[in-house]
């Protein structure tokens, strides 16, 4: 019935949205509990602990870890999703995919390995890379 102020700050940092722009370049790491929509380029890893879409004109050079995904444009990286992945028509992917379901719709590439049905540990956020290996052992 009680939430402690953590939980508190947590479930309202997971409503927030975030939004890289078309035309902008990020250089580096973003971790986030909120939402994320990235359409600029991004050189750099990407975590949320929630919903992460990479539009159109989006160009992700790094990694992805996130509870959830839709991917319409172009990622060379490790794609790690706990939950649902989707990979839209116009999404190239160059790198391997690791999540628990997966959608591909018609045109969509991949080039690497896919692991389907793997269940991912907590992810963490402002830990550094303590907890690089998300997946459990089988």
């Amino acid at each position: 019935m009680f939430k402690n102020k953590q939980e508190m700050n947590e479930t309202e940092m997971t409503n927030s949205t975030n939004t890289i722009g078309k035309g902008t370049v990020l250089t580096g790491d973003v971790e986030t509990f909120g939402n994320i929509r990235i359409e600029g380029k991004m050189i750099g890893n990407l975590k949320t602990k929630s919903k992460a879409v990479l539009g159109d004109s989006s160009q992700l050079d790094g990694n992805v870890v996130a509870q959830n995904a839709e991917i319409f444009g172009n990622v060379v990286g490790k794609v790690e999703v706990a939950e649902l992945l989707i990979l839209k028509a116009t999404a190239v992917i160059s790198g391997d995919i690791i999540t628990n379901k997966l959608v591909v719709e018609s045109g969509a590439t991949f080039n690497g390995g896919c692991k389907m049905g793997v269940s991912m540990k907590e992810i963490r956020i402002g830990e550094g890379k303590k907890d690089e290996p998300l997946r459990k052992a089988n």
